[in-house]
């Protein structure tokens, strides 16, 4: 059965299919925008290649649902941005393959349980899923694309909690009025010198070798894959993004532009105009999820 049937179940008669399109006013439509984005989760996204790269890399992969009823499913959702890297295309490559292989196997083995009628307590460990996912895109992409990598990072919503899967240098920050917090760690070579002590944040921002990675997608087998689980948070965002956003753009200013745009997609739009703006050096990737107050 395939996935819109397994959703929607029976297909409509064709008395049911046509539409009552009568016109609605402005002030109607502004009041559906309001009340579906005060109680639900919204997202936006945003992408461009950049100024100085001839093609993009990234890659992106959106799921998101809310239910209403006596037997409502919990929230869910599957947020995933991915940025490859290799000679000869490799690398788009790596990063679509990655993010297929990862929503594929989320999507599977959670998501579709729910449209089952399973609980979420009922669920494989979710963890340990979301690692085994990473995992079998890394294989993928060594078996498949020879030379090419990519950093990927999953956020899978079910319920009140997030899980995060991270490997590479793309990021996941929470967003609120109270500040913006990185809440994945950078695989990369000057990050891991920062740790040490052997440079400060400055010297880090502006090191040649900042893009180097020492943990990615690709890379061999045995991948070590970070994971986390967080509560949602109340009234803030989760970000997603690759460094073509991040390392162009200072937190504190995509915090403004986050907290000062009227929604989530515009706000994605604006992150990336600001990391043009800035000189565009690299593929920009952006995927926001606003959480109303609980």
């Amino acid at each position: 059965m395939n996935f819109l049937k397994r959703i929607f179940g029976k297909k409509k008669s064709p008395d049911e299919s046509k539409a009552d399109t009568v016109p609605l006013s402005p002030r109607t439509l502004d009041l559906q925008k309001f009340t579906a984005e005060d109680r639900n989760i919204v997202v936006g996204t945003a992408q461009s290649t950049g100024l100085e790269r001839s093609h993009n890399e990234d890659a992106l992969f959106v799921m998101q649902g809310n239910s209403a009823g006596g037997k409502s499913l919990p929230s869910f959702g599957l947020f995933v941005v991915a940025d490859g890297m290799g000679g000869h295309r490799a690398g788009e490559v790596a990063s679509a393959i990655s993010v297929r292989r990862v929503a594929h196997r989320i999507t599977e083995e959670t998501i579709l349980h729910l449209f089952d009628g399973a609980n979420s307590a009922d669920l494989p460990p979710i963890q340990e899923l979301v690692r085994k996912a990473l995992e079998d895109a890394n294989d993928a992409v060594v078996e498949r694309v020879p030379g090419g990598g990519t950093t990927l990072t999953a956020a899978l919503l079910l319920g009140q909690q997030i899980t995060i899967g991270h490997v590479g240098d793309s990021r996941a920050y929470v967003i609120s009025e109270n500040g913006s917090k990185v809440i994945t760690r950078d695989h990369s070579l000057v990050e891991r010198l920062r740790e040490l002590g052997q440079l400060t944040e400055d010297e880090a921002a502006t090191h040649p070798q900042r893009n180097v990675l020492y943990r990615a997608i690709g890379q061999g087998a045995n991948l070590e894959v970070d994971v986390s689980s967080h509560p949602v948070p109340s009234n803030a965002f989760i970000l997603v993004c690759s460094d073509g956003l991040w390392g162009v753009v200072p937190d504190s200013e995509m915090q403004q532009i986050v907290l000062n745009s009227p929604n989530p997609q515009v706000a994605c739009e604006k992150l990336v105009q600001a990391a043009n703006a800035a000189g565009g050096p690299d593929n920009i990737t952006a995927v926001l999820v606003r959480f109303p107050p609980s």
